[in-house]
């Protein structure tokens, strides 16, 4: 860490005084990944107001929805395109201009650059460069809905967006630890009824999960329960709108059965007609396991008898 990126620490804090806002001075030369409000425009921070009108030029994911809360908030700096589609090329453009000395803010549509939005390449690439990242927080849906979830805080990984076709989705949910750690996920309003119902089929209907709706907007709104429950509630209503945050925890079923991997694949092979790769999931939930990691410990149980 350079000298200009340096974060003090340990510092005693009186706090019997005012903390007052460090006078600032002029904005350094750099790149600068901004949050910005996920519906609440007081969600803004002082500090993201004062680089945003003192940068040089805003790379937006969307410059139209960027350009309504800077004129909420009378700011006049000029906007760049930076979204998916031009991520690559424009990340040079950028980077060129980092080099010689320009101050760039990044930000997405709603929160935090860099989080299933774009943001991470530029950031990549301006390191590359020698030249200083400077990361500016605020709003966050997926740990704003996590917070608020009554699900484990201490160990949680955000996995972003569920895959929209139901085989793919149904693997990486199959694939998930079952540790008790809380998995975060965001959702599409038209895909969330088939995102539970393969959390149901996948863990049991009665697996507790907490879903975030609207968060911090007017109509912002915390289901939890039980997964059938929850989509019952849902599949009842006649629309349901807003970007969601899915959260779920996972634990390894408490009677697991004990015993071997591969004797239970063959048993429900000969008994129900299943494939080997069909027992072995049926296997796997059973036990409270991952498949990947159900079909890890059927290798070295193969591989012992050989």
């Amino acid at each position: 860490m350079d000298e200009s990126q340096h974060i003090e620490a340990d510092v005693p804090v009186d706090l019997e005084e005012p903390i007052l806002p460090r006078k600032a001075g002029p904005l350094a030369p750099g790149l600068y990944l901004v949050a910005t409000p996920i519906g609440n425009l007081e969600d803004i921070t002082l500090r993201a107001l004062r680089v945003l009108r003192e940068a040089d030029r805003i790379a937006c994911e969307d410059t139209r929805q960027t350009q309504k809360l800077l004129n909420h908030f009378g700011i006049k700096t000029p906007t760049v395109s930076y979204h998916m589609h031009n991520e690559g090329s424009r990340s040079e453009e950028l980077t060129a201009a980092l080099k010689a000395g320009a101050r760039i803010a990044v930000v997405s549509d709603a929160g935090t650059p860099g989080i299933a939005d774009p943001g991470s390449q530029i950031a990549a690439a301006a390191i590359a460069a020698g030249v200083p990242v400077f990361p500016i927080p605020g709003a966050n849906a997926a740990l704003a809905g996590l917070i608020a979830s009554g699900l484990g805080t201490e160990r949680f990984t955000f996995r972003g967006f569920l895959p929209s076709k139901a085989g793919a989705r149904k693997t990486v949910l199959e694939d998930l630890p079952r540790d008790g750690s809380t998995q975060l996920f965001y959702e599409t309003p038209h895909r969330i009824l088939e995102a539970l119902a393969d959390v149901e089929a996948v863990f049991g209907g009665s697996e507790p999960v907490a879903l975030a709706r609207e968060l911090t907007k007017l109509h912002e709104e915390f289901l939890r329960g039980r997964v059938a429950q929850v989509r019952a509630e849902l599949a009842a209503r006649a629309s349901v709108r807003g970007e969601m945050v899915l959260m779920l925890a996972p634990e390894a079923a408490s009677d697991a059965v004990k015993g071997s991997i591969a004797e239970e694949v063959a048993a429900l092979i000969k008994s129900d007609g299943l494939s080997e790769m069909a027992a072995l999931k049926r296997v796997a939930r059973e036990r409270g396991l991952g498949k990947s990691e159900a079909y890890r410990e059927l290798q070295r149980e193969q591989n012992r008898r050989k």
